[in-house]
């Protein structure tokens, strides 16, 4: 399925949720091209009458229009949004005003007495597999609701026979009798799901439109799905949605694909308690592009005091650990805190609290290797601009974010040049990064499980959780896979072996402190 950049390997499973919330126009049926066509008519119909009274051009309503200024908002916000980006003032005037009176809300009770002429003429059409999904989920027992801008959903559903779908309808109407601001706030979803009797993380959410999924990442619903029905599948997952698909059909009550990012779904504040439980974390850190933001040199990747200061509060409650590509000396000196576990160069090397010091026999025995090949590759590359050949103790990086892409394949042509002369070691592929690692079956998954062996962690009560942002962190992700949690540092649409996800080291640092601030509470 392109539209999620997954595969059946990273699915999940939607039953695990309690309820799932859905919009209606667009997601459920198709009167989504009902409202579009009303508001052109609406919009097109006055631009044209003011046109003619004030000589000036007459610019039509475009489907761009829709989707940027109306697309999912309350009929008089929308009224009020279009006409405020062509840059026309109008009077608010009173919901009663009638559909000829040159209000916003005139104007919005035209646009629905038309949308109800049509209605009535054409009746409703549903998304036939958005219906299957809702029932099977139902079947299930995941709770179902309804939620819609419009003040026509009830009137919709009827005329569609869906009504009996859903436990809990918010509708327009309710919004307004309820006091609820539109989209994108997220006052009605969150509306719904507390009559639902769910908290907003433990529920899927199902929109088309931009606002309807920016407020569903403002509610912190736990898996925001955006249906793409109008090619804007980036804008989508820009709005927050975690998994976008072109049609329901792309879902089944059991498995989705991959939201976003091949299986990781946005990780939120309410899920850090339901993450550990009743277990202790065991939390496994990469340093660069999940401690610090990913910059130009490595000697740039400067620990911040704020991030500093949750990962030494987190070790005061439970062990935690660094693991880097990066020398283990190197990432202790930049990191700084005496009380946690380093692991450095991918785990070849190991120092921790009460003189903990081991170092892998296999990585030791290929140091000569790498020390010629560390020789090599600053001759060869001297010539390249922005190439930065890092030596490290058990591996050799060649950085070359600052290469111009037009020295890229000479770069990696020489760099496999090496790799020729010195057969002992492998290459691997990083952020912007080749990396020349000795030649045996060793990687940073490896590392995590014999580190929770060697640390006396591989027990039951202890829940390892690994975070990483790197291709390298892949390995631990998948070894972690039905024993632990993997969560993926970094932006939707990249494929990730992680259940979960988090936007940046910002993000790292909030959740640090929230798994703190979990366990703090668990010890009184």
């Amino acid at each position: 399925m392109d539209d999620t950049k997954g595969s059946s390997a990273g699915q999940q499973d939607l039953t695990a949720f309690e309820a799932a919330i859905f919009d209606l126009d667009g997601v459920v049926t198709r009167t989504a091209r009902v409202h579009a066509a009303t508001w052109k008519r609406l919009f097109d119909d006055y631009l044209r009458a003011r046109s003619e009274r004030s000589g000036e051009p007459f610019l039509e309503f475009t489907d761009a229009d829709y989707r940027a200024h109306v697309d999912g908002l309350p009929r008089y916000d929308g009224v009020a949004a279009f006409l405020r980006a062509r840059g026309i003032d109008l009077s608010w005037g009173e919901p009663s005003d009638p559909p000829d009176r040159e209000t916003i809300c005139g104007l919005g009770n035209r646009k629905n007495a038309l949308f109800r002429q049509v209605l009535e003429a054409e009746g409703v059409e549903v998304h036939e597999s958005a219906v299957a999904l809702i029932r099977s989920l139902r079947k299930q027992g995941v709770r179902t609701a309804l939620v819609s801008s419009s003040r026509n959903a009830r009137l919709v559903l009827d005329r569609a026979e869906l009504t009996g779908l859903f436990d809990v309808i918010v509708d327009g109407t309710d919004a307004a009798r309820l006091g609820l601001k539109g989209k994108p706030d997220p006052d009605i979803f969150l509306a719904a799901a507390e009559q639902l009797g769910v908290p907003p993380g433990r529920a899927v959410m199902v929109e088309d439109a931009l606002s309807g999924v920016a407020a569903g990442r403002a509610g912190g619903f736990g898996l925001v799905i955006g249906v793409d029905r109008a090619g804007q599948r980036e804008a989508l997952l820009g709005a927050g949605a975690d998994l976008v698909v072109s049609d329901m059909a792309d879902l089944c009550a059991g498995k989705t694909p991959a939201p976003g990012n091949a299986g990781a779904r946005a990780l939120r504040d309410a899920d850090v308690a339901d993450l550990v439980k009743e277990q202790t974390p065991a939390v496994f850190l990469d340093y660069d592009g999940t401690l610090t933001p990913i910059v130009a040199r490595p000697d740039l990747a400067i620990l911040s005091e704020a991030m500093r200061a949750a990962v030494r509060r987190l070790a005061g409650l439970c062990t935690v650990a660094v693991v880097s590509g990066r020398d283990r000396a190197d990432v202790e000196r930049l990191v700084g805190i005496a009380d946690l576990v380093y692991a450095g160069s991918h785990g070849f090397d190991i120092a921790g609290p009460g003189g903990l010091r081991i170092e892998h026999e296999e990585g030791s025995a290929f140091s000569a290797a790498v020390g010629r090949a560390s020789s090599m590759l600053q001759e060869v590359l001297a010539p390249v601009a922005g190439a930065l050949v890092e030596p490290k103790r058990f591996a050799v990086a060649v950085h070359y974010r600052q290469v111009a892409d037009s020295d890229l394949p000479a770069l990696e042509a020489a760099v496999d040049r090496v790799l020729e002369a010195v057969p002992e070691l492998r290459k691997t592929h990083g952020k912007k990064v080749f990396e020349l690692r000795p030649r045996f079956d060793w990687d940073k998954g490896k590392a995590v499980l014999w580190l929770m062996e060697a640390l006396g962690l591989d027990r039951p009560e202890i829940l390892p959780v690994y975070l990483g942002d790197d291709t390298t962190d892949e390995d631990a992700f998948r070894a972690l896979a039905g024993r632990g949690v993997g969560i993926f540092v970094g932006e939707p649409g990249a494929e990730t072996a992680a259940a979960y996800r988090l936007d940046d080291p910002e993000a790292v640092g909030r959740f640090l402190n929230a798994l703190a601030a979990t366990l703090e509470r668990r010890h009184g």
